[in-house]
């Protein structure tokens, strides 16, 4: 066993990841005969076979998902030990893995992130925009340190800390009958043809979960990927829609939309940031929630 390098183990994860030798070859730089050989010999080492070779890529054994879980905490230690003894150098430097869903890259991380880097100018920052139940399985797998997802998303075996609380309002035309309210329950505009994500955000999966309580249909006439195709969308009458109000675009001044808060108690939703252990985590890592929590308290 102390034949292990990390050059195999990180090889041998990416192989998992990406399902096939060619993409794992690619990802790391390797010609795909090196990767082959690694593995081979790996499998050599351990005394099992750790791959099962199918016609259109490889999938795991029971004892290739058991060294890949080892083999990602390996990694995970090494740089968590890196990230400790950057501290005795000149300042705090490293990196610092997030993943996020769109609301808060749009309403929050900018300005925060922003700040931070200010702070902490030695740590770059590796964000990504996922949806929420990939966001929690990145953690979970050690893909990222941190995570940023809507509240409402089961992530039981994750350490989560409240980041922020946005409010979600229904958008429709100037023009529209229900444009003259105030406020509004949802189960209200469930008459109306709806614009809306596509379908494995937990918005979308909010929205059709209450229209299920509400014993009625979402009626689903458009699903784009971002907030403000749906506004876009909106305002040349093609549905109504339900948008975080934070991550409603200042800029799009010019269409002629409507925000009416909703009624509904789940509207008011929770961000959270969601790690497998705080205490675990590189201190780059560490620093950012420090400051995300921070920049919370100050709003």
């Amino acid at each position: 066993m102390r034949r292990f390098d990390f050059v195999t183990l990180k090889l041998f994860i990416s192989v998992a990841d990406e399902g096939r030798l060619t993409a794992a070859a690619e990802r790391e730089h390797l010609a795909l005969a090196a990767v082959s050989k690694r593995i081979s010999d790996l499998e050599a080492l351990v005394g099992t076979t750790l791959l099962y070779r199918r016609p259109r890529g490889v999938e795991l054994t029971p004892a290739g998902q058991a060294f890949l879980h080892h083999a990602r905490r390996i990694l995970d230690n090494i740089e968590r030990l890196h990230a400790e003894l950057s501290e005795y150098g000149e300042g705090v430097r490293g990196h610092v893995r997030i993943h996020s869903n769109t609301s808060a890259i749009i309403a929050f991380l900018p300005q925060d992130l922003s700040a931070f880097s200010r702070l902490y100018p030695e740590i770059k920052i590796d964000l990504q925009e996922r949806v929420s139940n990939e966001i929690i399985a990145a953690v979970r797998d050690g893909l990222t340190d941190i995570g940023i997802f809507a509240g409402h998303v089961a992530a039981p075996d994750l350490q989560q800390l409240s980041y922020r609380h946005d409010r979600l309002v229904l958008m429709t035309p100037l023009d529209h009958p229900l444009a003259e309210r105030e406020s509004i329950a949802f189960n209200e505009a469930l008459a109306f043809d709806f614009i809306g994500l596509q379908q494995d955000t937990s918005l979308q999966s909010l929205l059709n979960e209450q229209a299920n309580v509400a014993g009625k249909a979402l009626r689903m006439r458009i699903q784009v990927r971002s907030f403000d195709a749906i506004c876009r969308m909106i305002h040349h009458g093609m549905g109504v829609g339900v948008l975080p109000e934070q991550t409603i675009y200042r800029d799009l001044g010019d269409l002629q939309l409507k925000s009416i808060p909703l009624s509904d108690s789940w509207a008011q939703r929770e961000l959270v940031i969601g790690m497998r252990r705080y205490a675990t985590l590189p201190v780059t890592a560490r620093h950012l929630v420090d400051h995300l929590i921070h920049k919370q308290d100050d709003h």
